[in-house]
């Protein structure tokens, strides 16, 4: 492996997060039940949310000993902000994302009680024109850097980061920050979507991700849990 790479004592199998993003509560169980061991950690997003029965099925994934990543990615008011990561304490959540300024980053952190935090930094959907469209007067990875580096002297335990800018993240805060990388598109399975920043799951973790989050590329396999499966193998191979 690479000298990049992840560092962190993480079972392999629970590197991989499953991203949930299902319209209602039996069909996230359907989807649970149907990949069965071979994934151990799921992110639960705005979708399910929506649903209304969200902490109803965080608790079930507990039930069935599954890790639980909330990515709600947390924008407002830092006081709003503070109470809403508050009302995650003893839900048996993992992690969860702040989206938001060092205020913002500031009252998650101060009320986090062994929740992980984790710091968005730039969207995968987003290119170098999209920032321009925002106002961003920089490229993608300074801004993902700069963003990184207040995370880490705020007290975020980790960072949300493309692919693209792992290695100069673990250059500037080595292994202080977890380092959660959504976008992931295997080499068969490339569509055309909406991630626009994307790597592969062995590009991920020799360039130092500790996790990836893959959505489509199981969910829409033709054998889903055949798919996850041969990604377990191929995180398995880069941290043998």
């Amino acid at each position: 492996m690479s000298n990049q790479g992840s560092r962190k004592d993480i079972p392999v199998r629970d590197r991989l997060i499953l991203a949930l993003d299902v319209p209602d509560r039996d069909t996230a169980l359907e989807t649970v039940e149907s990949l069965g061991d071979s994934v151990n950690f799921y992110k639960l997003g705005l979708e399910l949310f929506m649903s209304g029965s969200y902490f109803d099925l965080v608790e079930q994934l507990r039930d069935h000993g599954k890790r639980i990543f909330c990515d709600l990615k947390f924008f407002d008011v830092p006081e709003t902000v503070a109470r809403a990561v508050r009302q995650l304490k003893d839900r048996g959540v993992d992690f969860t994302t702040v989206h938001g300024n060092d205020s913002m980053l500031r009252a998650a952190v101060g009320e986090k009680n062994g929740l992980k935090i984790l710091a968005v930094t730039v969207l995968t959907s987003l290119d170098q024109g999209d920032l321009e469209d925002l106002g961003f007067q920089c490229d993608v990875e300074a801004l993902v850097r700069s963003r990184a580096q207040r995370a880490l002297e705020i007290g975020c335990d980790g960072v949300v980061s493309s692919g693209l800018e792992i290695s100069s993240l673990r250059k500037d805060v080595g292994d202080q920050l977890m380092i959660v990388v959504p976008g992931i598109r295997p080499v068969q399975n490339r569509p055309v979507d909406d991630q626009k920043r994307v790597v592969t799951p062995t590009q991920a973790f020799q360039r130092g991700a500790d996790f990836i989050v893959v959505g489509r590329p199981i969910r829409d396999a033709e054998d889903p849990r055949a798919r996850a499966e041969a990604i377990q193998a191929e995180i398995a191979a880069v941290f043998a």
